[in-house]
């Protein structure tokens, strides 16, 4: 009768280390909803329990403890702490760190917290996930590439995107990707990737030297662990819909307006259809993944991991596609009582790309909304065209956006592989002393062409279709080694690495244009470049108690980008980090349990982008149909390249400022930083004086530039319970770049309209890429007075002299804010992101919105719907460069909803999860355009990023 009895608990629960209560630690009844918490005192007190009863004891950072229940009226608990989640490991270059003696600005986000639902591509793990990175897609294509940056705008002409290492190989700069592909980081599938280390301070990048100038994104694939194979099967279903388009008149506004503006002819020239051509051209669309992995041992020595993917997604723009194929083997045996261990890393990916003709967003918002898709008359396969006298397309006049899609065939096949052989040694002589081995190879290779057919509408008399191809090889060769020191020695622990690193990047590329032959021109091109990068480094670090620690950090790089005086370039850094939650005043307290104070100082170089041997000239050949005559004899001739002898490092020079924090055994937990970039010797892609060099513009380091700026970081949790856990995150950032020094200024940033035009500048005293624009005259009512603009210097002129810099496209103020929760075996996850102070140009706005360009050529043109507030008669240099179209594109931005319901034991040890997914769900902006992120702050034909919808399936067995 005793086992039947129901009986009440009573008892505390405390740290082990400290005798300390631990307010709000769970208590349950194993398999059953029976349990309570401890109260502030770390009191609990549970009913209902029986003889056999096994009671699960649990707080966050502690280890669980189990007691089975036997008749006591009082059970006290110590609970240990959990040094798997004390000591998190980060990953850092050539090593790894415990979370805790990290001196450097740096963050790891793991598979739990990466974003959930159908991602495609590494970037969009993290999301607005790390202060101080932003991550931009380049539009709505499938397999998009993403900007990705790491405390703004890091360089002029050369690259600012961050250096990808992915398990342990630094990857080629992007531009080194191979023809044919959309995205460098495509050949990564998302579910092999176990986290995402972001190096962001000098301190922490230094040790990769050159490349780190703008960060680092340390990528870490899954590997196999455990005895027992177990098996990973996830498939989902996605829904791709069309959200927005650019505002343009339908035909019956268009119809009206060519009724009041235009002449007889303009008259006759109407059609009787409403076509909206940008529904035409988008549709919705559907894609599909499909993965498969398997995790084990094989025999007692090796770990395995091996994986595949499929991705099969079209795009919302008509005839795009892309499909990728994946596989990946981990392979981790260790010899001689593990004092020997290998790692193999391989993975290999196969992508095939439909590109569907891109002319046709602009057309779409040009072609006149009064004209049918198809016209019997038409030669150009039965599709409306504006034809001429001679039966064929009016030059200039826009195509068909149908058509674009139908008749042009753009193809492409990507292979890519990359893998390493990775082998640490600890030394019999000197077990503390590890020496590391790792070779790795990243190839690939593309092939594509493209059909136009002869029904593409077209001006040319005698077209009859075109066909180009193209093929592209990239290789790079890694090899590293390098010898790691790690010992303790009573309150001192001492970790010393030093190593040499050798890289070499080939690319190859060959293509062919048929109608350059037709014409005896030359036809095929064919192109080769190798660079190197040769390295020692070396990195200290020193703990003292767990109390004070020291990184110190030196590489020395040598590029075959630089001439040979200025190739070697030494880039150190220090850094310093106080522990204060170990001082005795702070040791064992309840409240406090990580406090630490960062200091880090580094200097980084950058070449990123920079092209080859641009210290050496080269020679081009003249092209056949342009030789040289002596006599009667025609020769080739051969042009020198512009060259700049004296070309040498962009140099960073890093301070941060930082303050990592826990409080409430880690419940609210996040990092505060303040950082100043100082980047000396900008290059930048400038004009020279006529006849000092072989052309009027170089590659020139040319000035300073000064990035600064504040992050902060924000974790808590603020329900944690057996059944109910909900965890928030949050983070802010601002940040600020200004040119400092640069004795010319600089245009960039070309626009549509007119010819030659650009809208951004750099100047000394300004942000890079500033808009550089007129100042809009408006009358009484708020209306911009077409040609009216302030004229700032009092010379009765309106020209270059009356313009100023007014914004730039970089937000001030990044913000991110995630929330996850989980209720018994549902869970939700929401993400939203913010922009503050950034700025977009509306180019579709400011070049189409012109009055004549409605009648201009013989045909009829669609406006923007602009118009209606300007009134502006006819496109001018002036009107183009008018700040009335630089507009705020601050922006909030619902990204993610995932939705899931855990099934447990469907079938005996497995787990089937089942979920649904929205993206992209909203924006909500000022922004009049298309849509306010838009990478470079340029508005001008975006691909419109679509809402998405997915349905999936995680199976574990």
């Amino acid at each position: 009768m005793s086992f039947f009895a129901q009986n009440t608990v009573s008892g505390t629960v405390t740290e082990a280390g400290t005798d300390l209560p631990i307010p709000g630690a769970n208590v349950i009844v194993q398999g059953t909803s029976n349990g309570t918490t401890t109260d502030f005192d770390g009191n609990y007190t549970i009913d209902n329990i029986s003889e056999g009863d096994v009671l699960t004891f649990s707080f966050l950072g502690f280890a669980n403890q189990e007691i089975t229940y036997t008749g006591q009226s009082t059970i006290n608990v110590q609970l240990e702490e959990d040094s798997s989640a004390l000591e998190e490991v980060l990953v850092i270059g050539y090593g790894s760190v415990d979370k805790k003696d990290a001196t450097g600005a740096v963050q790891q986000v793991s598979t739990e917290d990466f974003n959930k639902g159908p991602i495609q591509t590494a970037g969009q793990l993290i999301t607005g996930k790390v202060p101080g990175v932003s991550v931009t897609s380049g539009g709505g294509a499938p397999g998009e590439g993403e900007t990705i940056n790491i405390r703004g705008q890091g360089s002029l002409s050369l690259t600012s995107s961050p250096l990808i290492v992915v398990d342990g190989i630094p990857l080629a700069n992007s531009d080194d990707n191979v023809g044919g592909s959309r995205n460098p980081l495509d050949f990564i599938n998302p579910n092999d990737i176990e986290s995402m280390t972001i190096l962001k301070d000098a301190s922490s990048t230094a040790i990769y030297g050159s490349r780190a100038a703008n960060g680092v994104i340390m990528i870490t694939t899954k590997k196999g662990k455990g005895n027992e194979f177990k098996f990973n099967l996830s498939s989902s279903t996605t829904v791709y819909t069309p959200t927005e388009y650019v505002d343009v008149m339908d035909g019956d506004q268009f119809r009206s307006l060519i009724n009041d503006i235009g002449n007889e002819n303009d008259l006759a020239r109407l059609g009787d259809a409403n076509t909206d051509w940008q529904k035409q051209i988008y549709n919705t669309s559907f894609g599909s993944e499909h993965n498969f992995s398997a995790t084990g041992r094989v025999g007692d020595f090796m770990p395995v991991r091996a994986s595949l993917g499929y991705t099969d997604q079209d795009g919302i723009l008509r005839g795009d596609n892309f499909t990728r194929t994946t596989a990946s083997v981990n392979l981790r045996p260790n010899f001689l009582e593990n004092d020997l261990r290998v790692e193999l890393n391989g993975r290999g990916m196969y992508t095939e790309n439909t590109f569907a003709n891109r002319d046709a967003i602009g057309s779409s918002v040009d072609f006149d909304p009064t004209q049918p898709i198809f016209d019997e008359n038409s030669p150009f396969g039965g599709y409306f065209t504006w034809l001429n006298a001679d039966n064929v397309q009016i030059n200039l006049a826009p195509t068909n956006p149908v058509a674009l899609l139908q008749f042009k065939d753009d193809t492409s096949e990507v292979r890519r592989f990359i893998g390493n052989a990775k082998v640490d040694y600890d030394l019999f002589f000197l077990p503390e002393l590890t020496a590391t081995v790792n070779a790795g190879l990243d190839k690939s290779n593309s092939n594509g062409r493209v059909f136009t057919s002869e029904q593409m509408p077209s001006a040319d008399l005698d077209w009859n279709g075109a066909y180009t191809s193209y093929s592209n090889e990239f290789t790079n060769k890694l090899f590293d080694a390098y010898l790691t020191y790690d010992n303790d020695f009573d309150l001192h622990s001492v970790n010393a690495v030093a190593g040499y690193s050798y890289q070499s990047f080939e690319n190859y590329s060959y293509s062919y244009d048929s109608e350059a032959a037709e014409d005896n021109l030359q036809a095929e091109f064919i192109d080769r470049n190798r660079s190197v990068l040769l390295s020692y480094f070396g990195r200290l670090n020193y703990n003292f108690d767990n109390r004070y620690l020291v990184t110190a950090t030196l590489r020395a790089d040598a590029s075959s980008k630089l001439n040979p005086d200025d190739q070697w370039g030494y880039f150190p850094s220090f850094a310093l980090a106080w522990n204060i939650n170990n001082e005795n005043f702070l040791r064992g307290s309840s409240l406090v349990n990580q406090l630490k104070l960062r200091l880090g100082y580094g200097e980084i170089g950058n070449v990123n982008g920079l092209g080859d041997y641009g210290f050496l000239t080269n020679y081009t050949g003249s092209r056949s149909d342009a030789n040289y005559q002596f006599g009667n004899q025609f020769y080739q001739t051969y042009r020198p390249s512009a060259i700049n002898e004296e070309l040498r490092w962009e140099v960073g020079k890093n301070y941060n400022l930082g303050l990592d924090y826990g409080l409430f055994n880690n419940r609210i937990n996040g990092s505060v930083n303040v950082y100043l970039k100082q980047t000396e010797d900008l290059i930048s892609f400038v004009t020279v004086d006529p006849l000092t060099n072989f052309s009027n513009a170089i590659d020139k380091n040319i000035g300073d530039m000064e990035n600064r700026g504040v992050e902060f970081e924000l974790n808590v949790i603020p329900v944690q319970t057996e059944n109910f856990n909900w965890s928030i995150g949050y983070n802010i950032s601002y940040n600020e770049n200004e040119i400092t020094n640069l004795p010319d200024e600089v245009q960039v940033g070309g626009i549509s309209g007119g010819t030659g035009n650009t809208i951004q500048l750099h100047k000394e005293g300004y942000s890079p890429f500033s808009y550089w624009v007129l100042k809009q005259v408006y009358d009484d009512s708020g209306r911009p007075i077409e040609g009216a603009y302030v004229d700032r210097n009092g010379d009765n002129l309106i020209n270059d002299e009356d313009k100023y810099l007014y914004k730039d496209p970089y937000a001030d103020l990044i913000m991110g804010l995630n929330t996850n929760i989980n209720y018994k075996n549902w869970d939700l996850s929401v993400v939203t992101r913010a922009n503050f102070g950034n700025y977009a140009y509306n180019n579709m706005a400011s070049s189409k919105a012109f009055e004549t360009r409605a009648t201009a050529n013989s045909i009829l043109r669609n406006l923007h719907t602009d118009y209606y507030n300007t009134g502006f008669v006819a496109t001018t240099e002036n009107n183009l460069v008018s700040d009335y179209y630089i507009q705020d594109a601050s922006f909030f931005k619902l990204d993610n909803i995932t939705l899931g319901y855990t099934l447990q034991e469907v079938f005996e040890g497995s787990s089937l999860r089942i979920y649904g997914s929205a993206l992209n769900v909203l924006t909500v902006t000022d922004y009049e355009g298309l849509d306010p992120e838009i990478s470079g702050g340029i508005d001008n034909n975006f691909y419109p990023r679509p809402r998405t919808f997915a349905l999936g399936a995680n199976l574990n067995f």
